[in-house]
């Protein structure tokens, strides 16, 4: 059966409907970084999508081609995730979706490394005819963070924010958004085929 993270590492990826803290482990990303709505359907944000997942799935295909990734295990391919931000502004208004920086992100199994992803970002942009050199290999170490399922549409998570923030208050932390650690989602629900209202994202805001 293909290892898939969503069930192998629950406390990442199907934490509660209630905030609680963890301590995210260092990570490898494929990462392709932009700014703009993302719910622009010619904008920059389809673009990523189009590389992150071309990218991923020509490494979790690899199997069946000639090239070899030492210590390859088939997996599920993990979730789209997305760190976000708003220059000079505090926190996330959604009012104003134009001003999003973003970082657009799918993990990488533990065992594809640097000249792996080389070879896949190569491959999938011959095979879709497209430049995909804007994506790149990211290592990231979130550290201390408190979490929440949030079940809902993408416009009502100040709700389960503010939710998030009160807890980690009551606990004695701090919220810690800096130029290098951002409000963070990860995407369990395909929203083109799940209702506004059933969708499932995991928020995760640093702390300290």
């Amino acid at each position: 059966m293909a290892f898939d993270y969503k069930k192998e590492y629950k406390e990442f990826y199907m934490p509660p409907a209630k905030p609680s803290i963890v301590t995210v482990p260092s990570m490898n990303f494929i990462a392709v970084r932009g700014s703009g709505d993302p719910n622009d359907s010619s904008g920059r944000y389809q673009e990523a999508l189009d590389m992150l997942y071309g990218i991923a799935y020509t490494i979790k295909m690899s199997k069946k081609t000639d090239y070899r990734i030492e210590g390859y295990f088939d997996y599920v391919v993990p979730p789209l995730e997305g760190f976000w931000w708003q220059e000079g502004i505090a926190g996330v208004d959604y009012a104003h979706k134009e001003l999003f920086e973003w970082i657009s992100v799918i993990r990488l199994p533990e065992f594809v490394t640097q000249d792996d992803f080389e070879w896949a970002r190569h491959e999938a942009s011959v095979k879709k005819k497209k430049d995909f050199t804007a994506a790149g290999f990211l290592t990231l170490d979130e550290g201390l963070c408190v979490q929440c399922m949030h079940i809902g549409p993408y416009d009502d998570e100040p709700q389960t924010v503010n939710l998030m923030h009160e807890f980690m208050e009551e606990q004695g932390y701090r919220l810690d958004i800096t130029d290098t650690r951002h409000h963070h989602e990860i995407y369990l629900s395909d929203a083109r085929r799940v209702a506004p209202e059933k969708l499932k994202t995991v928020i995760r805001h640093p702390i300290r």
